[in-house]
């Protein structure tokens, strides 16, 4: 699978709905992701972010080898990032 769309679920922050969605990409397990997400975005921040609902936009990142783009509407979109044939861009 290269691209994931995903709702934001009311339980879950959105850094946590993000490690989710790149790892379905990945077809790993949350846990089985590195780096950790911290080392491409500041979580907390993220989720600070995107608490606010009059927050309008969205937030583009790349981790883990996909471009994740987190929208104010409470989605959450990943797109495997590849370059040449086949072969993730690093």
């Amino acid at each position: 699978m290269n691209k994931i769309q995903t709702e934001i679920p009311d339980e879950k922050c959105v850094s946590q709905t993000v490690v989710e969605a790149v790892a379905e990409a990945e077809g790993v397990r949350p846990v089985e992701l590195t780096p950790p997400l911290y080392d491409a975005i500041d979580p907390e921040a993220l989720d600070r972010i995107f608490d606010d609902a009059l927050t309008v936009g969205k937030v583009t990142f790349n981790y883990n080898g996909c471009e994740v783009s987190v929208f104010s509407d409470g989605y959450v979109a990943v797109e495997k990032q590849y370059h040449g044939h086949g072969r993730i861009k690093s």
